[in-house]
C-alpha cells in the first residue's frame, strides 16, 4: 500500500496556493479536466518537485447497465501514464442511462447516482470494475458516494456491499468520510456500521469535505468548510486503520489558503487523535479481510423468504426487458434489469416521466432540482460567457431549459443547446442579447471557429435569420 500523506484537491482556481501551502504530500486532479498533451504548469510544478499526482475520474460510471467506454478508460490510462500516478480513482456510481439495452434515449445525469445494492447491481458492478482493472496501468480505487435517494428492495447495506465488491475484484477504496456523514442524514445509515463491515485495509485514501443541511437533507456541496461530524467519522476510522493517504476537497467557494491550510491542520490532527486513541485501547489496525459481514452471508435466505429466487430474478428480468421492447434471448439478464432500472430513474429525475414504484417522490424532488441546478453551475463554468451575456436572466432561463431538455452528451454540448434553445425558439426580446448570444453560438457551434470556416456567406445569412427573431 502506497503512503501517500496529506493531499488536497488541485483545482484551477487553487492551483497557485497549492503550490504554496506547507505539508502537501500528493494532490489529487479530475481526471476530464486534464489534457495529457498539455499538462497545467502548476501540476508540472508540483510533480517537478516530487508531489504526487492521482486522477479522480467522474465519468466512467462504473456502476452502470453499459460496461465501460473503451475510449473513457484508455484516456484514463493516459493521464496515469502523463503523471506517473501511482493508482487512479473512480466512483461507485451510474452517471448515464438509456440506449441500446434499453431501446430508449440515452440521457446523462451530470451527477453521480447512487447503484441499487443487489446481487444483480453487484454482480455487474464487478464486471466493470475487471474491465477497468486490465484497462488501467496501475491500480484502481473505487470511491462510496453520498445520496439523497435509496432503491427500493436493496438486499445489503453498504458496509456488505464494498466487502463483496473488494472479496471478488482486489479492487482497493476510496473512503469518503463526508459521503458517510451525508448518507447517515440522509438515509439513516450510521456510519459506525459501515466501517465495521467494509474492509478497511483495502483503503487506499481517504475525502474529507465540507457541506451543509437544508431541511432535513444534507448537501455534499464541497463548498462549505468540513464540519465537526465529518471529522469524528475520520477520527473514528483513524482509530481502526491509519489511512494511507487523507485529502481535502474542495470545489468551489475557495476560502482564502490559511483558511484552507487550517482545515488540513485539523485534517492531520483528527488522524492522530483517532491512532491515540487505538492505541490508548490497546487496539490497531485490523490485519486480513476477516469473515464476510453476517448479514451479507444471510442474503440467500432473506430474498428466498420473500419469495425471490435466482430464477425467478432471472425471469423477471427477462419479463421486463421483453416488455421494453429489449430482446433478454442470450443477453444479460442482470444489465438489463439494471439497465431498465437506472433508465427509468434518471428518466424520472430529468425528463419528468413518472417516479418509479417504490422510490420517495419527494427526494426525487429534491434531487431533481439539485440536478438541474448543478448543470446550471457547471455550464456557467465551462461557458462563462452565458452568464455574462443573459446577466441575472441566465439561471431562470437554464431552469426552464432543463426541465424539457434533458442532458444527452456532456456540458459543452448542453452549452451549446441551450443557446440554440433561447435563439431559434425566439426567447430573447433584446436586440444585443440576441447578436452577442447568436455570435458566440456561431462561433462555437461548427466543427472549426467561425473566422476558419470556408463557408462565411451561409454563416453570414443564419446569423441575418437569428438576429430577425
Amino acid at each position: 500500500m502506497i503512503n501517500l500523506g496529506t493531499g488536497i484537491g488541485w483545482r484551477p482556481e487553487i492551483a497557485e496556493a497549492v503550490e504554496h501551502m506547507p505539508g502537501i504530500d500528493w494532490v489529487e486532479a479530475v481526471a476530464e479536466n486534464i489534457c495529457p498533451g498539455h499538462l497545467p504548469e502548476s501540476l508540472v510544478r508540483l510533480r517537478e518537485r516530487g508531489v504526487t499526482v492521482v486522477p479522480h475520474g467522474v465519468s466512467l460510471g462504473l456502476g452502470g447497465a453499459d460496461r465501460p467506454a473503451e475510449a473513457k478508460l484508455a484516456d484514463l490510462a493516459a493521464r496515469a501514464e502523463v503523471l506517473g500516478s501511482p493508482l487512479v480513482t473512480e466512483h461507485i456510481a451510474f452517471v448515464r442511462a438509456g440506449g441500446a439495452l434499453t431501446a430508449s434515449p440515452l440521457l446523462e445525469a451530470g451527477h453521480l447516482l447512487p447503484v441499487p445494492r443487489t446481487r444483480d447491481a453487484l454482480d455487474v458492478l464487478c464486471e466493470n470494475v475487471r474491465i477497468a482493472q486490465e484497462a488501467l496501468p496501475v491500480p484502481l480505487a473505487v470511491e462510496n458516494i453520498a445520496a439523497l435517494i435509496c432503491w427500493p428492495g436493496e438486499e445489503m447495506t453498504e458496509g456488505q456491499f464494498l466487502y463483496d465488491l473488494v472479496d471478488r475484484t482486489g479492487v482497493r477504496l476510496l473512503i469518503d468520510v463526508a459521503n458517510l456523514h451525508t448518507n447517515h442524514v440522509n438515509r439513516g445509515e450510521d456510519p459506525g456500521r459501515a466501517l465495521d463491515e467494509l474492509p478497511i485495509e483495502a483503503i487506499a485514501y481517504v475525502h474529507v469535505a465540507g457541506g451543509f443541511e437544508r431541511d432535513g437533507v444534507w448537501h455534499d456541496s464541497h463548498a462549505h468548510a468540513v464540519p465537526p461530524a465529518v471529522l469524528d467519522v475520520l477520527a473514528d476510522l483513524a482509530s481502526r486503520v491509519r489511512p494511507p493517504g487523507v485529502l481535502l476537497e474542495r470545489d468551489e467557494n475557495f476560502p482564502e489558503p490559511a483558511e484552507l491550510e487550517r482545515e488540513l491542520i485539523a485534517i492531520r490532527e483528527t488522524v492522530e487523535k483517532g491512532a491515540a486513541s487505538a492505541a490508548r485501547s490497546g487496539g490497531g489496525p485490523r490485519t486480513g479481510r476477516g469473515p464476510r459481514p453476517a448479514a451479507a452471508t444471510e442474503t440467500d435466505r432473506l430474498t428466498e423468504s420473500a419469495g425471490a429466487t435466482e430464477t425467478d430474478r432471472v425471469a423477471g428480468a427477462h419479463r421486463v426487458a421483453e416488455a421494453a421492447g429489449v430482446a433478454a434471448a442470450g443477453g444479460d439478464p442482470a444489465r438489463q434489469w439494471l439497465a431498465l432500472a437506472q433508465a427509468a430513474l434518471l428518466s424520472a429525475l430529468v425528463a419528468g416521466t413518472p417516479v418509479p414504484e417504490g422510490f420517495d417522490r419527494t427526494r426525487l424532488a429534491v434531487q431533481a432540482r439539485a440536478l438541474a441546478g448543478k448543470r446550471a453551475d457547471v455550464v456557467a463554468k465551462v461557458a462563462p460567457e452565458l452568464p455574462e451575456i443573459l446577466a441575472q436572466a441566465y439561471r431562470k432561463a437554464f431552469l426552464a431549459y432543463a426541465h424539457s431538455h434533458p442532458m444527452t452528451d456532456g456540458y459543452r454540448r448542453d452549452a451549446l443547446d441551450f443557446a440554440a434553445y433561447l435563439l431559434f425558439d425566439g426567447r430573447l426580446q433584446d436586440a444585443d442579447v440576441r447578436r452577442r448570444l447568436s455570435d458566440w453560438w456561431l462561433e462555437r457551434s461548427g466543427p472549426a471557429p467561425l473566422s476558419q470556416r470556408p463557408a462565411a456567406r451561409l454563416v453570414r445569412a443564419t446569423r441575418r435569420v437569428l438576429l430577425r427573431r
